[in-house]
């Protein structure tokens, strides 16, 4: 059962084991039934025996973890894709998340929604930082930016246009989720234009923050404890960000509660910061970093 990923069907187990042992095995508790004949090892992730018991396949953020990609919210119950047709008890609805559509082959890859269709269910059907997140980890672990092409070209029907340009917007440079939601509501701010992890040399000194709008020269930094939560970090970030303030950068840093809780606050503070750039003229070119002291002019 470790082997085929910690489930499998009475019928599989008979195949290779007797009844006595596979009997034997569920009155210790060694493997557990979710259903009538499916069966499961106690650690099996949550969403593979939901799945294997209703005969179903994960979609949405449930089949984005399945394929190995990081998701912005970690769903509270699996996300199931069943048959139109397909009667599902009350009990059922209780554990996961029902969603309906009859798949053909091609659309499932194993107990999960193939790639494809996976990058737009959630393109489709997400809130625009989850989409987004599961579109950057998606390049980030090999999805070829040609299947997110594909896929775009083929969307049809209601939110077409809008998976078309949650695809057109995935970048395999963002370094994780909370970025990408965080430039999820940058997207949405007009007159804004960030890029990810992009490298500014101010002489010597090299700085890669997270999101990065050149023409405004605005720097959004997505901070959280689990990179910046000691004292050299603290030191480190410190002079970074006096390094970009001193060259002519606006340097806003946003936190995870910030991108998860509040992003009305984000959006207002980056609306300002527009206007401000708006009202100075200033669409500057890439600004100059100051001279080192030893090279400064003498007076």
């Amino acid at each position: 059962m470790a082997a085929l990923g910690g489930i499998a069907s009475r019928a599989d187990l008979l195949g290779v084991l007797p009844r006595t042992e596979v009997d034997a095995a569920l009155r210790q508790g060694r493997i557990v039934a979710d259903r009538p004949g499916r069966y499961a090892l106690p650690v099996a992730d949550t969403g593979l025996r939901a799945a294997h018991a209703h005969r179903g396949v994960l979609c949405l953020t449930s089949a984005a973890l399945h394929h190995g990609w990081e998701v912005l919210r970690a769903p509270d119950r699996p996300h199931l894709l069943l048959p139109e047709r397909r009667k599902v008890p009350p009990d059922v609805r209780r554990t996961v998340h029902v969603h309906r559509r009859d798949l053909h082959s091609d659309d499932r890859a194993g107990f999960a929604t193939s790639v494809e269709l996976t990058l737009e269910q959630c393109a489709r059907h997400l809130d625009l930082d989850e989409a987004l997140a599961v579109t950057d980890s998606a390049l980030r672990h090999g999805v070829t930016p040609s299947t997110l092409r594909r896929v775009a070209r083929s969307a049809r029907g209601a939110g077409a246009p809008r998976v078309r340009r949650v695809l057109a917007s995935g970048s395999a440079d963002a370094a994780n989720p909370f970025e990408s939601g965080l430039r999820a509501v940058a997207l949405e701010v007009a007159g804004l234009s960030v890029q990810p992890q992009v490298q500014i040399e101010c002489d010597s000194v090299v700085v890669r923050p997270d999101l990065v709008d050149r023409d405004l020269q605005v720097v959004l930094e997505a901070d959280s404890f689990a990179w910046h939560g000691g004292r050299a970090d603290l030191v480190r970030d410190a002079h970074r960000y006096n390094t970009l303030v001193a060259a002519g950068w606006t340097v806003l840093r946003f936190t995870w509660e910030d991108v998860m809780f509040d992003q009305d606050y984000i959006r207002r503070t980056l609306v300002s910061v527009v206007e401000r750039a708006r009202r100075r003229g200033e669409v500057a070119p890439l600004p100059q970093c100051p001279p080192p002291p030893s090279l400064a002019r003498v007076p």
